[in-house]
């Protein structure tokens, strides 16, 4: 496979991620609210990413916060068979020193998921320390431990970040690839130094063995992000957008609290642009809840509303009548549904707007673009196009 040097900020290969707190005592169990695909025989995308947290990888870590809704945004306006792909995202940490040895420091954060707030709220809890990285035992990990879908037409792909030897550890690293293509999981390598260097350290390799791509980045390098006229107005139409939520279930008030915390991390990064690229996400099919809110819950086929425990409504829907309480929610959907096609619209604005700048600044690929070409070129061969 022929070698590609981009200068990219290590968000833009976590844009696809998420990360992972130091280890702590046991927590209490606490409700989780259960994530479901909102069509049930929607195309799926699994992404899996896996992220080097030793030491020196802080600027990964820190560059990576602004990119998961990137990531996940770039299949809006793709379609598989017609129908729009839903997008599962799972991550891993390894070489950490807090981590367990007898597991070669790797930790599973989160498993394929839809849940992009409770991945986005690792992320961002996500830290760093000395340790060993073993890349061949967390792509072996990651390999057997998902439950990767066995359909060939889904596209699976791992991107796995780090800067040391590709070569380290317990396993075979070279195995590992092998393993993971012979599951149709495709494997991308992101060396976080000089290509050069990359290459004396066999990450090309891992790349070429699993019909991957090896790429090179500065994880030093700020995120670019344009300003665009459009942007204002798509923050403003988040507030409203929130109030279209209708908890319900024991899981609904930490989940909803998440979504607020999530929005705030994200306003803390609008420079790099993740606050745009957050609520884009949260207008398009791939951010669901129907473990928490009502809306999208009442878009399941097997979902009766009437069958919802008055205890796990919210106030204001406790007094309502059966049919009362199907108008309200049929009113928040409609709601929502006008708020996210604004938000659609003007982010198809903002985005021509955005190109005619890049143009301008006659700049080659940046993080964030080179991502999306590798990623893009790999899920056309599973039939997945894009819009032109």
């Amino acid at each position: 496979m022929k070698t590609k040097h981009i200068l990219i900020t290590v968000a833009a290969f976590t844009a696809c991620i998420a990360i992972a707190k130091e280890v702590q005592p046991p927590v209490p169990t606490v409700e989780v609210a259960k994530v479901e695909t909102v069509v049930a025989d929607a195309p799926v995308v699994q992404i899996a990413v896996l992220l080097d947290t030793s030491s020196s990888m802080s600027g990964l870590i820190e560059q990576a916060k602004t990119q998961l809704w990137k990531l996940v945004n770039e299949f809006i306006t793709a379609k598989q068979d017609g129908k729009t792909p839903v997008v599962q995202v799972a991550l891993y940490e390894y070489g950490k020193s807090s981590l367990r040895s007898e597991e070669n420091w790797i930790r599973q954060i989160q498993p394929l998921t839809r849940d992009l707030d409770k991945v986005s709220e690792e992320l961002f809890a996500l830290t760093t320390n000395g340790g060993e990285e073993y890349c061949g035992a967390v792509i072996q990990r990651s390999t057997t431990d998902l439950a990767w879908d066995p359909n060939p037409k889904v596209y699976k792909a791992i991107f796995i970040a780090g800067n040391e030897p590709f070569t380290q550890g317990p396993v075979d690293s070279k195995q590992s690839c092998k393993e993971a293509i012979t599951k149709g999981i495709i494997v991308n390598t992101i060396h976080c130094g000089g290509e050069a260097q990359g290459i004396a350290e066999h990450w090309n390799q891992g790349a070429l063995l699993a019909d991957g791509r090896y790429l090179v980045i500065d994880q030093n390098q700020a995120i670019v992000h344009i300003d665009a006229p459009q942007d204002a107005e798509i923050v403003k139409l988040n507030e409203a957008l929130n109030k279209t939520y209708v908890n319900y279930g024991a899981a609904a008030p930490a989940a909803r609290a998440r979504q607020i915390a999530q929005d705030g991390n994200a306003a803390d990064k609008a420079a790099s642009g993740a606050q745009v690229q957050r609520i884009v996400s949260k207008a398009s099919a791939n951010y669901c809840n129907t473990g928490w809110d009502l809306v999208d819950a009442c878009k399941q086929k097997d979902f009766d509303i009437t069958k919802v425990k008055d205890a796990d409504l919210p106030e204001e829907m406790k007094k309502m009548t059966v049919e009362e309480r199907k108008a309200y929610v049929t009113q928040k959907t409609a709601e929502r549904d006008e708020l996210q096609k604004k938000v659609m619209a003007l982010n198809k604005e903002r985005e021509a707007f955005v190109a005619a700048k890049r143009k301008e600044s006659a700049k080659t690929d940046t993080l964030d673009t080179a991502m999306v070409k590798a990623l893009r070129t790999q899920a056309e061969k599973k039939g997945i196009a894009w819009e032109k």
